[in-house]
């Protein structure tokens, strides 16, 4: 397992880019890759503070500390006691198909609605159907134009968290999102799949009328608008 230092410089090139032991993520800084795997990999992330393959800076004590309810005051590389997380596989509800432990029976039961297919949750509206309830809700304020999440920098709304977060990294320059191939990294992981046509060569968006293809959507539309330059001189 790789060991981490988490702390230290906060902005750093792409070729430094911290990736997850995990998933396919990379971050620019340190403590960016550290946020990510308390949010996105809890287990892991605690197993590896208990090991002691992930070192923590002084800095970042405090921050570790609050995620476990660990004294704080330890030396570098180390958190002080362990005694307040949660001992591994304790009260874990373990999915058949997966493997992937759950601290709690319903939160495995909705799990594996990924398995199953079930999508039990209807909007009334429109009859999309959603696994979760809290999906179905955030899906309902498309209808209703509810925007409950604000930005505390600029005061932009969003009606989903997933939106606002994104958003966020616009003002903290986080981007988790990194090109295998050549490391440029991007805020939006939709950024990066364009991105990323560069080295596949893929062309996905289809002029209707020559054939021709693009990588964008964007230079599809610019297109589009020879042909209807052509067919109004053409009428005229």
């Amino acid at each position: 397992m790789t060991l981490f230092l988490l702390g230290g410089r906060s902005q750093l090139t792409p070729a430094q880019a911290f990736p997850c032991p995990e998933c396919p993520y990379s971050y620019t800084s340190q403590i960016f890759l550290h946020k990510h795997m308390k949010r996105s990999h809890g287990d892991l992330y605690g197993r590896l503070l208990r090991s002691g393959e992930i070192k923590v800076e002084p800095s970042l004590l405090p921050y570790v500390a609050a995620s476990y309810q660990e004294p704080i005051g330890a030396s570098p590389g180390t958190v002080q006691s362990t005694s307040h997380i949660p001992a591994e596989g304790a009260g874990r509800h373990s999915c058949e198909k997966c493997s992937k432990t759950f601290s709690q029976s319903g939160t495995l039961k909705v799990h594996q609605r990924i398995h199953t297919g079930e999508k039990p949750y209807h909007c009334q509206q429109c009859g999309k159907t959603f696994s979760r309830s809290d999906t179905l809700k955030e899906h309902q304020r498309i209808h209703t134009g509810e925007k409950p999440y604000h930005c505390q920098q600029c005061g932009k709304t969003f009606s989903t968290s997933g939106d606002l977060k994104k958003h966020q990294r616009i003002h903290t320059g986080e981007k988790p999102c990194h090109c295998q191939q050549c490391g440029k990294t991007f805020s939006r992981s939709g950024d990066l799949k364009k991105h990323q046509r560069i080295h596949t060569g893929e062309k996905p968006y289809h002029c209707q009328q020559c054939g021709k293809t693009f990588s964008r959507s964007g230079n599809l539309k610019s297109h589009a608008q020879l042909h209807r330059g052509v067919s109004t001189q053409t009428t005229m």
